[in-house]
């Protein structure tokens, strides 16, 4: 199999008529460091070596962009609220956060500490699996792949050395195994 590039990466994940639309609309929001990431994007590429669709299993489509200039849940809450009403007609659910706010949410929901970031690269560098961490930046449409696309291609998962949490990544690693049973642990 020959190696993944970034632009087939991306046609893949593309191919989602979903992740298609929000990269279109999405630059209309202005957000700083905004991303299209996560499993929208991998789940695409994994759907396609399993023979389905692109966007089957898809929960939610996740956004992130970096905001320092006001920490406030209503500053997050504005945002959130002009992007409904911008993807309403979608019919998907649109998960959109500021990084700059997540320090001070994420030990509640999750009972762990998590340190402040610095750009929305920093969330995308966190995910739990390495592999998984991608995200296209929308106003270029490049790609952010930390660790490269050879062990997402793969179907290799290994737990993420800059947020290890083993505990959260075996829940993670099954749950996808549940859905791609071809992927490896390692």
């Amino acid at each position: 199999m020959a190696p993944l590039t970034d632009a087939q990466f991306i046609a893949i994940a593309r191919s989602n008529p979903v992740n298609a639309e929000l990269l279109r609309r999405l630059p209309a929001l202005g957000l700083p460091q905004c991303r299209l990431t996560a499993g929208c994007l991998f789940q695409a590429l994994w759907n396609q070596r399993s023979g389905q669709p692109p966007d089957a299993g898809v929960s939610d489509y996740d956004v992130f962009y970096f905001d320092g200039s006001d920490l406030s849940w209503q500053a997050e809450d504005t945002v959130i609220r002009r992007a409904q009403a911008l993807f309403a007609d979608l019919n998907a659910t649109v998960e959109i956060r500021n990084q700059a706010r997540v320090h001070l949410w994420y030990p509640q929901r999750f009972g762990a500490p998590y340190p402040p970031l610095q750009s929305a690269q920093d969330g995308i560098d966190r995910y739990l699996v390495e592999c998984t961490c991608v995200g296209i930046q929308v106003d270029t449409g490049q790609l952010y792949a930390p660790h490269g696309l050879g062990d997402l291609q793969a179907g290799r998962l290994r737990i993420n050395r800059k947020f290890g949490q083993p505990a959260m990544f075996a829940a993670k690693a099954a749950s996808y195994r549940q859905r791609w049973p071809w992927l490896q642990v390692v």
